[in-house]
């Protein structure tokens, strides 16, 4: 096999690990102002912060994922990256912006006790939140596509290109999909309320997805697929209906384990569908980006095989030892009462395994 055929499924790997791993990040920050409204139980303060608390430990090590697979695309694949980060310049930067937002939201939010100060990091984070799911969405629909490209190579098109019927279903399928995704993972990861309505709001969110994604699936690999590509996102639907059976049955490991398969194959079926294309042109499909021709030397991608032999196993024991060691459930109990806390104490790590 080719080193940059070998490349091109080591950075589909990469993305698939961001979206399973960060698509519950962004649904437990998406559902802040759904879960977290207080009532006769709990505040919605403390609400919050349970919430944070399942995340706090894990959030930006999932983060690594999408730096990794950033840098990954642009040491392997030069001309894939300029390409795609020229042409979808504005949607990138909205989505580092949001990015940003919410890290500083998730650390600076308790570091005041006034409500008004916490309001405006709440924001933060459900914007941070909301728009990444949304916008990767438009992004990936349009890398799978198509999107025009000229003979150098070059983005030809807009930001309205970019804006298409399809994409936009395409964003509404991964907002709607990471948001039962962390409804799943706080039904998993809490006890009490949060986690009977976080069940209860998986199921009704997931409908409402399941309904958009098989359209958009449909859609995009009747376009651009291929046999192996239409049996992925078939497999993808089948374990996403059979996930909200499983939360209708109370199993939480299980639906979120299905969650978690769904995410995968969907996203696995459109590197399938993409290859041997990285970036298809709409324009001549003579000029379109491939595996072949926008990837980088041989040696380049040697010397890369070698590090991520290497480093790779380590990232991966030490991010499965961070799911271990927080792998408790959390509830309102295990916050403190006093609202003038570290912020830390948001994000659940001080008490380790035992919250």
């Amino acid at each position: 096999m080719e080193l940059s055929t070998v490349w091109f499924i080591l950075i589909a790997v990469l993305w698939t690990g961001y979206f399973v791993l960060e698509g519950f990040d962004f649904g437990v920050g998406s559902l802040f102002p759904v879960l977290g409204r207080g009532d006769e139980q709990l505040d919605g303060n403390t609400r919050k912060r349970v919430m944070l608390s399942t995340i706090g430990p894990v959030w930006d090590g999932n983060e690594v994922w999408l730096l990794t697979a950033g840098g990954a695309t642009f040491a392997a694949f030069p001309h894939w990256y300029a390409t795609l980060f020229s042409g979808f310049y504005l949607p990138l930067l909205i989505i580092l912006v949001a990015l940003i937002l919410r890290a500083v939201g998730i650390d600076y939010r308790g570091k005041v006790d006034d409500p008004v100060w916490r309001r405006r990091w709440d924001a933060a984070i459900v914007f941070g939140s909301v728009v990444p799911a949304f916008l990767w969405g438009v992004a990936f629909t349009n890398i799978v596509r198509g999107v025009p490209i000229d003979a150098d190579m070059e983005f030809t098109g807009n930001v309205f290109t970019l804006l298409n019927p399809v994409a936009l279903l395409g964003g509404l399928v991964t907002l709607t999909l990471f948001a039962t995704h962390g409804a799943m993972f706080l039904a998993l990861k809490t006890d009490g309320p949060i986690r009977h309505e976080a069940r209860a709001l998986a199921i009704r969110i997931g409908l409402g997805a399941a309904v958009l994604a098989v359209l958009w699936l449909a859609i995009v690999h009747a376009g651009t697929g291929n046999a192996a590509s239409w049996v992925l996102a078939g497999l993808a639907a089948g374990t996403f209906l059979a996930a909200l059976g499983l939360a209708r049955a109370g199993r939480e490991g299980w639906a979120f384990a299905g969650t978690f398969g769904t995410i995968a194959l969907a996203v696995v079926s459109l590197f399938v569908a993409l290859f041997p294309d990285v970036m298809p042109s709409t324009t001549d499909p003579a000029f379109s980006l491939t595996a072949a021709n926008a990837a980088s030397t041989g040696y380049t991608l040697t010397v890369m095989t070698w590090v991520a032999v290497a480093f790779t196993p380590i990232v991966l024991l030490y991010q499965g030892w961070t799911y271990w060691v927080f792998r408790k459930r959390v509830s309102g109990h295990h916050i403190p009462i006093d609202a003038a806390v570290p912020a830390d104490s948001d994000l659940g790590a001080p008490a380790g395994p035992g919250r």
